[in-house]
């Protein structure tokens, strides 16, 4: 913030109280507000921060056990969102709706100023004993906020930043605040949208823990948006009537309080009886069907999910249904969504479905963002482990000196600022399901012969532990790079590469798959979230074919999902294309019918075969060799007529 020089924080506050012009234009009205409740209403001064209040232990028990469910849903979060801000010198506390911190995970680097600003467990932070900060401003405004240094209200809180955002529970009642606070001198908005997510997550998992004997409905106006953070979720009793909601299920119905639709019968919102939508949850559970809203009849995609007491009974049944289902492989909804005629990707399906049961470990190769992990996801979905855990995890993106802790879990004070009830970990969190190790040539060499011993004994030792524990997981594994030159390098495990590699399946980069145009006609419907989706001109679709998609399917993606939001009436047009698709294509007349005569060319060709051949058509290999991008040597293989055997 431009505050004037030389001006004491205390005079600044009250300044801005007072309304002075100088003062006011460079602070948010929010933070002036805040500043005059604790000027006017709780008689606080800047420069006298009362003894911080920290509550006896038996009492700290007592408010934990109150909302134990809360506390252990938000561990798993606040041990996530930590890993991923963590080294930038970060706590992230957890507090009760009067400001008492439940739960903290530090960084070593933040210790000493969480000790001197009272950051720990069991600590008051509401507004009325801290003054303006992230936990107790957020508990009056009720939304995400960041308090940035000066706009604490106490000068010994000011060189903290602290991102905060609510938690609700399932009837609209605010019961927490997630904060993320540093010693950063910038405002870090990134780190409040990595707060507010994971505040999301907490209060919708919260929402299907505390709702689960009641039937849940879930929906989004696109069916590939149900079960992430964005889906809307209603719990519905017996007698049909709606009994809570979360916050996105509110905001899709243009909804403003979740009371005003509490106790009213399902019907009044959607085009079903409430009949309808427990037999759709007995025998059709997790399927994607088409919903109509009663008020404005927008169409919404919805699943529906029984009480937790009839899942159980119902799970004997479907362990049975499944046994016989198995005994023939089929191919999924899931599966088939993956290709359209490529055979490449036909080959890797149908290989997929035949092992889909067997104990075999599956690593996925291919470039970023060729589909591994939705690949992987559709392996888990189809087998007999579909209703166990798919737990995935990103090796590149840990940190090394956490990866260790967040693959094997730890005991209770394994390190600094380990949980005092440890943590399970990801291996032993997907016991009896799937783990997905993407960008597994990422993982440290000295954590590889821990996993080795994990995959051949089928048993881990957290951290701090002594004590193996049997676990059950089916493996996948993606990485982009060249394992096999790792190997060599020294820089990955020969035993560990053989135990993943059952079998490898090589996910085409989308400039080679042979089914482009029906895969980009899929991808918009799905985008579009209706069945007929949009339509997408001759022109365009030429140049979205010929285009050559560096960052494949996702890519494809993020594009398609702005087209669909700029295009008038439905239809993409060569025109709506951006820049560097229309700069990066070429004409379909530009496009080789015949290999060349040129002695020149034929010579370039036939070298460049010789070199593919030598390196088993491995495009980036040869690539490097040569000392050219992957993109140029894809443009001489096609000017040069040079098309892959695979």
């Amino acid at each position: 913030m431009d505050f004037v020089a030389g001006r004491t924080h205390a005079g600044l506050v009250a300044d801005a109280v007072r309304g002075s012009r100088s003062s006011t234009t460079a602070i948010n009205n929010q933070i002036v507000e805040s500043w005059r409740r604790c000027l006017q209403d709780y008689a606080l001064d800047p420069e006298r921060r009362p003894d911080p209040v920290v509550v006896a232990r038996a009492e700290l028990h007592e408010r934990q056990e109150r909302v134990c469910d809360l506390v252990n849903i938000a561990r798993s979060e606040m041990t996530n969102l930590y890993q991923q801000v963590a080294g930038s010198g970060y706590a992230i506390l957890l507090s009760d709706s009067d400001g008492v911190v439940l739960n903290y995970v530090g960084d070593p680097m933040f210790t000493g100023t969480a000790s001197r600003t009272a950051l720990q467990t069991g600590a008051v932070w509401s507004e009325k004993t801290q003054g303006t900060n992230g936990m107790g401003t957020c508990l009056v405004e009720k939304r995400p906020l960041v308090i940035h240094q000066d706009e604490h209200f106490f000068t010994k809180n000011t060189k903290l930043t602290c991102s905060a955002a609510p938690i609700f529970d399932p009837t609209g009642e605010l019961v927490a605040v997630l904060d993320a606070s540093s010693d950063s001198s910038r405002a870090q908005h990134h780190t409040m949208v990595l707060v507010n997510m994971s505040a999301q997550l907490i209060e919708n998992r919260l929402f299907l823990c505390c709702m689960n004997h009641n039937y849940i409905l879930r929906f989004h106006s696109r069916p590939e948006f149900i079960s992430t953070l964005g889906e809307g979720a209603l719990a519905i009793d017996q007698e049909g009537n709606v009994q809570a909601a979360n916050r996105s299920a509110l905001f899709q119905l243009d909804v403003a309080d979740v009371k005003q639709i509490i106790g009213k019968p399902v019907e009044q919102l959607f085009a079903i009886r409430h009949s309808q939508l427990q037999e759709k949850a007995h025998h059709d559970a997790g399927t994607h069907r088409p919903l109509h809203d009663t008020r404005q009849g927008r169409r919404f995609f919805a699943s529906f999910q029984p009480p937790h007491a009839a899942n159980d009974e119902m799970q004997g049944q479907r362990s049975t249904a499944r046994s016989f289902a198995s005994a023939r492989p089929q191919r999924s909804p899931q599966l088939d969504g993956l290709e359209f005629g490529d055979v490449r990707m036909r080959r890797n399906v149908e290989r997929a479905t035949k092992l889909l049961d067997r104990d075999i470990p599956f690593i996925l190769l291919g470039e970023t963002g060729t589909g591994k992990d939705v690949f992987a996801n559709a392996i888990h979905k189809h087998s007999t482990r579909a209703e166990k855990p798919f737990v995935a995890v990103n090796c590149a993106s840990l940190p090394e000196t956490l990866i260790e802790s967040e693959l094997f879990g730890y005991r209770p004070g394994a390190f600094t600022g380990a949980s005092r009830d440890g943590s399970r970990g990801k291996i032993l969190q997907a016991h009896g399901g799937t783990l997905f190790l993407d960008e597994i040539g990422d993982m440290p060499l000295q954590l590889q012969a821990r996993l080795l011993r994990v995959l051949e004994e089928r048993e881990v030792i957290p951290l701090g532990g002594e004590v193996a524990i049997k676990v059950d997981i089916r493996l996948i594994s993606a990485t982009h790079k060249d394992l096999m030159r790792k190997v060599e390098e020294g820089s990955f495990r020969e035993d560990l590469y053989y135990r993943l590699n059952g079998i490898s399946l090589h996910m085409p980069p989308l400039r080679e798959r042979e089914d482009r145009r029906a895969l980009i006609t899929h991808l918009a419907r799905q985008e579009a979230g209706t069945p007929e989706g949009v339509t997408i001109e001759d022109a365009a679709m030429d140049a979205l074919d010929w285009y050559e998609w560096p960052g494949n399917i996702r890519q494809l993606r993020n594009t398609l999902r702005t087209l669909i939001g700029l295009c008038d009436n439905g239809l993409i047009r060569r025109d709506d294309l951006p820049d560097e698709i229309l700069s990066g294509c070429n004409n379909a007349a530009s496009r080789p019918t015949a290999r060349p005569h040129n002695p020149l060319d034929i010579a370039e060709r036939d070298t460049l075969l010789r070199e593919l051949e030598t390196a088993h058509w491995n495009v980036t290999r040869v690539a490097s060799k040569l000392k050219l991008s992957r993109n140029t040597l894809y443009r001489k293989m096609r000017r040069l007529d040079i098309r892959s055997p695979r």
